[in-house]
């Protein structure tokens, strides 16, 4: 039976989780075929007429512990969602009882790892630096952009635009945000990031998702915001970075971009049949 018709009849369990506010909902498609789409994904995505989330993830078998699927709330897909995979990487190894995983998604190989007191470690990966991988539109500098405030560039397997101020809580992020989600430089739209030098090695920052807005927290713009820094002469390569749902510690290491943070699993349900009909 096709998944969304069996979904149809019976119903479709999900969890919900957060990573400081980051807000999820994560659907076990290992024992039967994925039943997301697009459409699906956004309208569990409204906050008054499903569920709502910042993004969608889909777990299902790989060659790994696990593949991972990631749709924003506007329906669009995501290569890389960090807090996430912290997420799924922590409720796998509460599972499994393991203290290690490796999980794949469109980024790449991932590899996950309990960091104890309740904390969770992902490696994200080593950052995109070049123009044509994070990706821009033309070939640039992506330490300085030829953008008003002159952000830095960074891809995280997915596109960031990290802008430093004086004042991230001055910052009007809904229209910033969303006037440069959109700039031309950014083909595929990117994330938007203010971020405000706190302290040694220390960051407030705060974030604008494309297909999504503002957001309490983000591990790739977490990620992509720690090697802009550093890139910059700012800070060094480890860091903590305070956003509005707390806290998150990242260290760029040889072997990729390493973010540390809590996560949480707030309660588990199931979609009626009658609410995926209305989703068609």
């Amino acid at each position: 039976m096709p998944a969304m018709q069996q979904r149809l009849d019976t119903g479709l369990p999900f969890l919900k989780m957060h990573g400081l506010g980051n807000d999820f909902v994560i659907v076990d498609a290992r024992a039967h075929d994925d039943p997301i789409t697009p459409s699906i994904a956004k309208g569990i995505g409204h906050r008054q007429f499903g569920v709502g989330f910042d993004q969608l993830a889909v777990i299902e078998n790989g060659e790994a512990d696990a593949h991972l699927v990631f749709y924003n709330s506007d329906g669009s897909t995501s290569a890389a969602c960090g807090n996430a995979t912290r997420c799924i990487a922590r409720l796998l190894m509460d599972e499994t009882g393991r203290s290690a995983l490796t999980l794949t998604t469109e980024r790449g190989t991932l590899f996950a790892r309990d960091a104890d007191n309740g904390l969770t470690s992902i490696n994200m990966g080593h950052p995109q630096l070049e123009w044509h991988e994070v990706p821009l539109a033309e070939e640039v500098e992506t330490l300085e952009l030829p953008i008003e405030g002159i952000p830095t560039a960074t891809g995280m397997g997915n596109p960031h635009c990290t802008f430093f101020v004086e004042d991230a809580e001055a910052i009007p992020l809904a229209e910033f945000g969303a006037r440069y989600e959109h700039h031309l430089l950014y083909p595929e739209r990117t994330n938007v990031q203010v971020a405000q030098i706190t302290g040694p090695d220390r960051i407030r920052m705060r974030v604008w998702e494309r297909g999504v807005g503002i957001t309490l927290a983000s591990g790739s713009s977490s990620c992509a915001t720690a090697v802009a820094a550093a890139r910059r002469g700012l800070t060094g390569r480890k860091v903590q970075i305070d956003l509005d749902g707390g806290t998150l510690w990242v260290d760029w290491r040889d072997d990729g971009v390493w973010m540390t943070g809590p996560t949480c699993h707030v309660f588990s349900g199931t979609l009626t049949p009658d609410f995926l009909r209305t989703l068609g």
